[in-house]
């Protein structure tokens, strides 16, 4: 019966044995018995190719003293790119680069690290239950799944995110810690920024946004017309050309070892906990410059559609001065000026240029696609608006 519950997981079904050894991890009994169990898909849009699946599993139990609780485990399967259905979409000559440089496993080093002795009060990981890797390069993770305080997350959480961030960055500098994984060159400044830029923004995105044809397609071009920001492109490409002088630059501020993905959806507050944040899924493992994080606390929510890109200014302002005390908490002093170019250059590089969902240009042309492109100009505006501080 249990094999059948969990035959949406394929080869990560667990048997009776190991699910048993999963409730007790769970529920903290050594002595619960499973009554019921099931596997659901977790509704959530997939935005990675080294995630093959995102599942809870969850039942209910009975404990030492004879009672019944409920208990649940989210599972993460993750996968090398060369099993992503979509790899045909990666140029045949990037393609083997692609697949050798994505690093699908950081999730697993991450919970294997020490990690969790670095993170300051106030940040953790969730709980992990157990590892299942396998020699196809594909591996899975049994976790906390962490079930979330309901509300927006307003000003004063904005802060104390940047504020711990910062802490975080002090505390994770390259003459203090190492890379979760180690590879080629990966110690080096601002590699994974420049991998990132030279090929989703100049390869892919710059061309595209250069392309006029791309402005007259009806979702665009009506976007741009019912916002009035008749200038995008043009100052978009203008932008652009300050790019590799920008990449330059911050490899030569002040590095540290950062999140990598730090938006709000990777800071989960959980349930009765409200000033504390579960991160999950790092990304960049390189150095990178002081204030890196900043960008994706900033634009997650916003790119989501859950703040408004008027918004930004105010929650630029806010994190970008927690962040900056959580670094002097930790006693690393850093110019403002450094920690804003590390912040701002980095927004430009990875995220100013790929706001448009230039990838839907082939969607209908429906309400809620129009009021995509709509926000999304607006976001771009604000971007630009950001960004153009680095002069």
């Amino acid at each position: 019966m249990t094999i059948t519950a969990l035959e949406p997981l394929g080869r990560d079904a667990l048997d009776d044995a190991q699910l048993t050894e999963l409730v007790r991890a769970v529920t903290g009994d050594p002595a619960a018995t499973p009554l019921s169990t099931r596997a659901e898909p977790f509704l959530y849009q997939i935005g990675t190719p080294s995630t093959a699946a995102l599942t809870r599993v969850l039942g209910t139990a009975r404990l030492a003293d004879g009672s019944t609780t409920e208990w649940c485990s989210f599972v993460k399967q993750l996968q090398s790119p060369r099993h992503w259905n979509l790899i045909h979409l990666i140029p045949e000559s990037f393609r083997e680069d692609f697949i050798q440089k994505m690093p699908w496993q950081l999730e697993v080093a991450v919970h294997h690290s020490d990690i969790a002795t670095v993170l300051p009060d106030g940040l953790r990981l969730p709980t992990t239950y157990r590892i299942d890797e396998y020699d196809d390069d594909r591996a899975t993770l049994w976790m906390e799944h962490v079930f979330q305080e309901p509300g927006i997350w307003g000003l004063e959480r904005f802060g104390r995110a940047a504020f711990l961030l910062g802490r975080l960055s002090a505390r994770r500098q390259p003459h203090l810690v190492k890379p979760f994984l180690q590879r080629p060159d990966i110690e080096k400044a601002g590699i994974g920024l420049r991998y990132y830029t030279e090929g989703r923004v100049m390869t892919t995105a710059l061309p595209t946004l250069a392309d006029r044809e791309t402005w007259r397609h009806p979702l665009l071009a009506a976007a741009v017309c019912n916002t009035g920001d008749h200038g995008l492109r043009d100052d978009l490409l203008e932008l652009a050309e300050q790019l590799p002088g920008v990449l330059d630059a911050l490899d030569a501020l002040p590095q540290c070892y950062q999140h990598g993905d730090a938006s709000p959806q990777n800071l989960l507050v959980p349930m009765g906990s409200p000033d504390e944040f579960v991160v999950i899924d790092w990304g960049f493992d390189g150095p990178q410059a002081v204030g890196f994080d900043l960008g994706q606390l900033l634009i997650g929510l916003a790119h989501a559609g859950e703040l408004s890109p008027a918004a930004l200014p105010a929650v630029h302002k806010v994190i970008f001065e927690a962040f900056t005390e959580g670094l002097a908490a930790e006693g690393m002093q850093v110019p403002r000026e450094q920690v804003r170019y590390g912040y701002l250059g980095s927004l430009l590089a990875r995220a100013t240029f790929t706001a448009l969902p230039l990838e839907n240009l082939g969607a209908p042309a429906t309400q809620s696609n129009v009021l995509l492109f709509e926000d999304r100009v607006l976001l771009t505006r604000a971007l630009i608006d950001l960004t153009r501080q680095l002069n």
